[in-house]
């Protein structure tokens, strides 16, 4: 029997939390400001193998072919053009943050038209800008496709996109996003991962050395304050300082390919669920539990749970100790229960309110 993929991450809190170092200040979180920007051209592909694109089909081809040769001092207009070793393209690429003036970065070079490949072409200088309009970099080199393409008289094969390719260091950047931060008395540090009280042992483990210097505004925002120190120097400072993220339970299911993803903190109320031959109960039964003669200390009371799931074929499967999502997503893994079934499965004890965790099927 083939049993569905299930793939069980953080099942258990203890172990996933002191096996593993606590993450760094400056891995879950972003500096405000401190960001790329994305960048956006237009220009021509030439010196392709007559795989470029048809000017009839693409008149803004033979515009842009028109417009760049009559800068260049060559007057075309009127003639009836019929090459097909150019075509007109999209570059785009992202501007890192405090890129200096000089500095080259990756383009992304994409096939506007009916053009069947790019390989082997060329990029003529194309301006790139960004949202506010101005030029930000100029790229420019020859393109480099990562697909391939060959066919005879009663083949063909391929694989990758031929229409698409990148130029490594194929854009100079012209003009720089300006940014002081030495001159800045407060810095916000953003979530990647918004949470309250991720926040407050962020600020926490910053106000523990440095008092005064952090202040929750949000769950998604922490502000740094200069603390007799320039701003960029107390965030050197702080931002290998460890901390504990916490995170909301959530189950992420995948039907395609019968992945289940948890986090540590997802938890099963007392449920019963029948579908087909499969019938799946958990029930609560807490004892009280008496301390040792003269041992001092008084009664209390111990969780009890019973996770039973039972296929219809006389195999069963009885845990205890601690109805936990994890293991009942194992126990029917061990059943043999196909992935839209376990997915179904989940749904239905999550519309019951008996999955304490938010479900996410992608």
């Amino acid at each position: 029997m083939r049993f569905p993929t299930v793939l069980l991450i953080a099942g258990s809190a203890l172990l996933a939390r002191e096996a593993q170092a606590a993450p760094r200040i400056k891995d879950i979180v972003s500096v405000e400001n401190v960001r790329a920007n994305q960048l956006i051209g237009y220009g021509l592909v030439v010196g392709l193998a007559g795989t470029g694109d048809r000017l009839r089909n693409s008149p803004f081809t033979e515009e842009s072919l028109q417009a760049m040769l009559e800068r260049l001092g060559v007057n075309v207009r009127g003639s009836d053009m019929r090459i097909q070793n150019v075509a007109a393209v999209t570059v785009t690429a992202t501007l890192p943050p405090f890129a200096r003036a000089g500095s080259t970065i990756d383009v992304q070079v994409s096939a506007m038209g009916d053009a069947s490949s790019l390989q082997g072409g060329t990029l003529l200088a194309s301006p790139l800008r960004g949202l506010d309009g101005q030029v930000y970099a100029m790229a420019q080199g020859s393109v480099a496709v990562s697909g391939f393409k060959a066919q005879g008289a009663a083949a063909k094969v391929g694989r990758g996109v031929m229409t698409s390719a990148r130029i490594a260091g194929g854009a100079i950047v012209e003009r720089e996003v300006a940014y002081d931060l030495r001159s800045a008395t407060r810095l916000k540090l953003a979530l990647r991962n918004p949470d309250f009280t991720t926040a407050q042992r962020i600020a926490g483990a910053i106000e523990g050395r440095f008092p005064g210097a952090a202040a929750v505004l949000d769950p998604a925002t922490v502000e740094l304050r200069a603390a007799g120190l320039p701003l960029v120097d107390l965030y050197t400072q702080v931002e290998n300082l460890p901390v504990q993220v916490d995170q909301p339970a959530r189950v992420i299911v995948n039907e395609a390919s019968g992945t289940v993803v948890m986090t540590a903190d997802v938890k099963l109320s007392p449920v019963a669920v029948a579908q087909g031959g499969l019938t799946i109960s958990v029930a609560e039964s807490p004892q009280a539990v008496q301390p040792e003669p003269l041992g001092g200390g008084g009664t209390a009371v111990v969780p009890r749970t019973a996770v039973e799931v039972d296929d219809g074929s006389g195999r069963s499967l009885a845990m205890m100790e601690g109805a936990t999502l994890r293991q009942l997503v194992a126990g029917l893994n061990a059943l043999g229960v196909s992935p839209r079934d376990l997915i179904t499965i989940l749904q239905a004890v999550k519309s019951a309110g008996a999955l304490q965790a938010e479900i996410e099927v992608q």
